[in-house]
């Protein structure tokens, strides 16, 4: 055969090969297969047996617009429940929302969690950093006004531990079907719920007198 056969053979063979390089590529918020868990930031004791579960985006504004009647949930009913918080941002639609969840999982490495949870939601703070060509900065402000060791945050936050443990929790919620947030769960049960503290307390109250009956 010519040349310039397998001159064309050999241009193809490279041509595929590039495809299948570029294609394996990974996204920069996905790593590769990891033993991590799904998270569990939870607080509150749970004494009545009922815990509510949400899914949610830091830089989703319905999740913003809900954490507020979410705190009156937990401070309504304090230990009597358990409330607990795994990420699932919808990145192809909120750019930050991965790299909050990144911040709130470095935070928790030091043990203040739920501290940075509330700092990402609090409105004044939200209205900033969502719209944030890089975030970062802020991030590393909160955790610095949070009492936190900033150096330990920053490599924290760019580490794979982070990264697996958001992506643990997105796999959690896919298996769930879960498309979009806030999604809660009561109990193991999917819950639709207004944004209204008394939404919440109308399902959580049934779910308490379930769990007291099913105890009796």
């Amino acid at each position: 055969m010519s040349k310039q056969f397998w001159a064309v053979v050999v241009v193809v063979i490279l041509v595929f090969v590039g495809i299948f390089a570029f294609t394996g590529k990974k996204n920069d918020n996905q790593t590769s297969k990891s033993s991590a868990q799904a998270t569990q930031h939870t607080i509150g004791k749970g004494t009545t047996g009922v815990t509510l579960v949400e899914y949610g985006d830091y830089e989703c504004p319905y999740c913003e617009e809900y954490y507020s009647i979410v705190k009156q949930v937990q401070a309504t009913y304090g230990d009597k429940i358990t409330i607990q918080f795994r990420n699932f941002p919808l990145t192809s639609v909120h750019p930050n929302a991965f790299a909050g969840a990144r911040a709130a999982e470095a935070a928790a490495l030091q043990g203040k969690f739920w501290e940075m949870h509330d700092a990402l939601y609090d409105s004044s703070n939200w209205q900033v950093w969502s719209t944030s060509s890089d975030p970062t900065p802020y991030f590393n402000q909160y955790a610095q006004e949070l009492g936190l060791n900033v150096t330990q945050f920053k490599s924290d936050y760019s580490s794979s531990k982070v990264n697996d443990a958001v992506n643990a929790d997105m796999a959690a919620g896919n298996k769930l079907g879960i498309t979009g947030t806030p999604t809660f769960y009561l109990n193991g049960k999917k819950i639709e719920v207004s944004n209204t503290l008394d939404s919440f307390q109308k399902v959580i109250d049934a779910e308490i007198a379930k769990q007291a009956k099913t105890k009796s």
